[in-house]
């Protein structure tokens, strides 16, 4: 059994699927993308209980029992995640491949770290390959967020 996006489900594949596979073919998740297929770009990560980890080279037995959460988890087009309404706001992508990936790290960054210095963002975001130059209006984008979040608490 897993835990993705809130919902418990049987596993129907073999142990060693790797994560992305399993969420791209057989639940139909398009968020994660196959980039490298190695873990070193960053467009498939996904959180696991909170943590991003990148999903094309995990197996499915590592993660059972865990909750995963990809970018389908973190808000809808009605209810869009504080990230995902700032990045449309500075208008922080160009391609968008790269863009779930980081938006899944910035998220777990702002989870940690609700006031994160434009130090902290780049190192976060540091396992993320970006070519298309988006790089300042995403970091913009995670400091409005983190603004924005940090206003509807006080």
């Amino acid at each position: 059994m897993i835990t993705i996006n809130a919902k418990n489900i049987e596993l129907t594949v073999p142990d060693k699927t790797p994560l992305l596979s399993y969420l791209r073919n057989e639940l139909s998740l398009s968020g994660p993308k196959l980039g490298c297929g190695e873990g070193e770009c960053g467009a498939c990560m996904v959180l696991v209980d909170g943590r991003p980890q990148t999903s094309c080279n995990l197996p499915l037995w590592s993660v059972k029992g865990h909750a995963v959460t990809t970018l389908e988890g973190l808000g809808t087009a009605e209810n869009p995640h504080a990230l995902q309404q700032a990045f449309l706001e500075e208008n922080a992508g160009q391609c968008g491949y790269c863009l779930s990936g980081i938006l899944i790290s910035a998220s777990a960054l702002l989870q940690n770290t609700p006031d994160p210095t434009r130090a902290q963002i780049c190192q976060a975001l540091e396992k993320h390959l970006c070519r298309c130059g988006a790089h300042e209006r995403i970091i913009r984008a995670i400091q409005l967020a983190a603004q924005k979040s940090r206003m509807s608490i006080d």
